[in-house]
């Protein structure tokens, strides 16, 4: 969502303008600034170890070809799935909230749902269909198709993240168009412009910061996953840091994730640029549905196609592995109940210190203006911008050299994902903040209540839906984390995805199914939670 800042005091402003930097309470800037300098850790020791390679070393490691194809690879992903997510997220919107299709309430939640699946889920389930000797070719076998185009590699690749990632750009360019005046399509129709020439010229103008925000959040996403390029068998950044790490090459996987920082951060400032001056309106809203005609039932195609793609196919994939689990795998790859336990515990405890954490953080940006509040709330986004992969390799470097007692320890882990997944809690707080008007804890205060009290016995009540949204959202990533979790989990801890991702590897796909099919179920249950704090309608 667009994050909107008071840039200064108005004495004149009433009594929800925000303080001045001068009148910033001393707790909480303390409490804050500890939170966003706790975040930054893993990134001045990947900066502090990356000085180390030396620059002769670190020319010839980055000039490398196979360093400059791993950058074309992963340029090119982004790029090309960046845009489908665009092509599917758009129209998937703009049917569910301004065209009279049927069942538009049920395409809403459905077509947001592939949020819940990993894409390595997804990849795994789509190897097994498409791949190879795959179910789809043995369908096709006695029609005497004997080969199906690859699955593997950059189409693939494309297919699967787009798949999983497009909800970003439905899901913001949803908020904007249900927000956007429509008056103002109306006045342009009235002016004799057809329904194209509107879009086009009053809608697209609106929607633009909603859809290069969810297009950000696409292309962040699709450069920081590991597991789908692994399992497609496509080089990327986070690949190749993986492998390198793996066998002891530290300083190109040191390299490559500073390099992959670099893309992630010219990602950010093109699409502050691509999304220019934020144009929105609101108010005097109208209901503009637009009749589809006879085009009803065929527009049911495109939120019913994705719908099969993303959750249909790995939902039947999974299912039918069920009865080809192997009763004399080994006992690493055998399935314990304890693994639900494990992944809900870190994920449980990661929402509640990112709500902990976020609240100094989400309080002060929200109420105060200045410098300092600003910084503190753009230090915290600095992970969720950073691939898992890149924090749990800093990490490694740091706990093994700094933090020894807490290494290969569930307070690391913990942390680890705490940084990346903060901003989640911190943007859902700072919006629940900014709608609570600061005359209420102020009337508690005058009344006889601290600070203290004020807020929490009337400002914490007025949050706690954007509090459990957030605590949700945390939840559901957490829960889906693959490479932070492989570098960081305890020796023997094993969650939801690490075994999933030890059955992948061991080429035991029965093996996944159990795991995988919980994961959905209890990832579900917090996207539920998600939708029904953003207004959807999921009864």
């Amino acid at each position: 969502m667009a994050t909107e800042y008071q840039t200064g005091a108005d004495t004149d402003a009433g009594p929800d303008a925000a303080d001045d930097e001068s009148s910033l309470p001393l707790g909480l800037t303390v409490a804050a600034g500890a939170v966003a300098a706790a975040v930054i850790i893993p990134f001045i020791w990947l900066i502090r170890t990356g000085s180390d390679v030396g620059v002769k070393n670190a020319i010839e490691l980055l000039t490398r070809p196979t360093t400059l194809q791993i950058f074309v690879n992963s340029a090119v992903l982004v790029v090309l799935t960046t845009t489908v997510c665009v092509l599917l997220g758009v129209p998937l919107a703009y049917l569910t909230v301004r065209t009279d299709i049927p069942l538009s309430r049920v395409w809403t939640v459905v077509v947001s749902l592939p949020l819940v699946i990993p894409s390595y889920v997804g990849a795994f389930a789509f190897v097994s269909a498409f791949g190879p000797r795959g179910g789809f070719q043995r369908l096709l076998s006695p029609v005497g198709i004997e080969k199906i185009p690859e699955i593997y590699g950059l189409a693939g690749t494309v297919l699967v993240l787009s798949l999983y990632t497009y909800p970003y750009v439905y899901i913001t360019t949803r908020a904007s168009l249900k927000s956007m005046d429509t008056t103002l399509v109306d006045a342009a129709r009235t002016l004799d412009h057809g329904r194209w020439a509107t879009f086009r010229r009053v809608t697209v103008p609106q929607i633009r910061p909603a859809v290069a925000a969810g297009a950000l959040l696409s292309s962040l996403y699709v450069l920081s996953d590991f597991g789908t390029p692994s399992i497609m068998r496509y080089d990327v950044f986070t690949r190749v840091i993986y492998v390198e790490f793996g066998a002891f090459g530290r300083d190109t996987a040191t390299l490559l994730s500073l390099q992959l920082v670099a893309v992630t951060l010219f990602i950010l400032w093109l699409e502050s640029w691509v999304r220019g001056e934020e144009r929105t309106s609101a108010g005097g809203r109208s209901r503009d549905i637009v009749s589809l005609g006879r085009w009803r039932l065929p527009a049911v195609i495109l939120p019913a196609g994705v719908a099969t793609l993303a959750l249909a196919v790995p939902i039947i994939i999974l299912i039918s592995w069920l009865g080809t689990a192997s009763p004399t795998v080994s006992e690493s790859l055998a399935f314990q109940w304890t693994y639900i336990g494990n992944s809900v515990a870190v994920a449980t405890a990661t929402a509640g210190v990112a709500v902990i954490g976020g609240i100094p953080v989400a309080y002060l940006s929200a109420r105060h203006d200045g410098f300092l509040p600003a910084a503190f709330e753009r230090f915290t986004y600095v992970g969720y911008a950073v691939p898992g992969v890149v924090i749990g390799l800093a990490l490694v470097y740091f706990g093994t050299s700094y933090a020894a007692p807490i290494y290969q320890t569930l307070y690391l882990l913990i942390f680890a994902y705490v940084v990346r997944f903060l901003p989640q809690s911190v943007g859902s707080l700072r919006a629940s903040f900014l709608a609570v008007d600061p005359s209420l804890p102020e009337a508690a205060r005058t009344l006889g209540q601290s600070s203290v009290g004020a807020f929490r016995y009337v400002t914490l009540p007025l949050v706690a839906p954007g509090l459990l949204g957030g605590a949700a959202l945390v939840f559901l990533t957490t829960m889906k984390e693959l490479p932070a979790t492989l570098l960081l989990r305890p020796a023997g801890f094993t969650t939801l995805v690490t075994h999933i991702w030890a059955a992948y590897k061991s080429g035991y796909f029965g093996q996944a199914a159990v795991p995988a099919l919980v994961l959905l179920v209890v990832s579900g249950i917090s996207m539920l939670v998600i939708l029904r704090q953003e207004g959807y309608d999921v009864k």
